[in-house]
């Protein structure tokens, strides 16, 4: 789900090296709900005993860096796994909560609820109810579901306040339509921001299968 929102407002919440990634002038923000599944640090070795399958939803918005390298800035990130929560604190200097996540589907309707542990007297979740529908077709180069989907880096700053990113690979999504037909939602005010309540986008995928290498400074 994405919603539009104003440059402005994503400002203060993106590095001052990076610039809000617009489409035609407009940012948005995206609350993008997934279970993960097989977790492995390589793809020679076995899953994660105790994150190979897990329920994950992240807050993000989309960047550049001087005019080109777009990729995603995440917000938060909130996942069931508290090994991924803790690695990915450590490794990849990301804000990841741990939180109660559990997911129902039937048929092409799906309901998902994520609650966040430890949240400072902030309310940070998502209850929603969605029904997956007809394929979209390619994400045509250009077009809106592009810019939101195809993001093949993300940005990160350390403690010290070094920008790095890191490349992901994997193979285009195959994108369906989706309707929500219940959704409450907190993540994005506890995140610092104020979202409208049309939302610009809903979208869904099957999964695909991703490679995350490395962080490297952003130079």
């Amino acid at each position: 789900m994405h919603w539009e929102v104003p440059e402005a407002a994503l400002r203060p919440l993106v590095p001052p090296a990076l610039a809000v990634d617009t489409y035609e002038g407009k940012a948005y923000v995206g609350v993008v709900a997934f279970t993960m599944h097989d977790v492995r640090p390589s793809r020679f070795l076995p899953p994660i005993a105790g994150a190979a399958g897990f329920g994950e939803v992240n807050v993000r918005t989309y960047v550049h860096h001087e005019g080109c390298e777009p990729g995603v800035w995440f917000l938060s990130l909130d996942a069931q796994s508290i090994l991924a929560v803790l690695g990915a604190r450590a490794f990849f200097h990301l804000p990841y909560y741990h939180a109660r996540i559990e997911t129902q589907r039937q048929g092409d309707t799906i309901d998902y609820r994520a609650q966040r542990h430890w949240a400072a007297g902030v309310p940070a979740g998502l209850a929603a109810r969605y029904e997956v529908r007809a394929e979209t077709g390619a994400s045509e180069p250009g077009s809106l579901q592009h810019f939101l989907v195809e993001r093949y880096i993300l940005y990160a700053m350390t403690p010290q306040g070094r920008l790095l990113q890191a490349r992901v690979h994997h193979a285009p999504y195959r994108v369906r339509h989706a309707r929500v037909l219940e959704m409450t939602e907190s993540l994005v005010h506890a995140d610092g921001l104020q979202r409208p309540e049309e939302r610009a986008s809903e979208l869904w995928s099957e999964g695909v299968d991703v490679e995350v290498f490395g962080l490297r400074p952003v130079r």
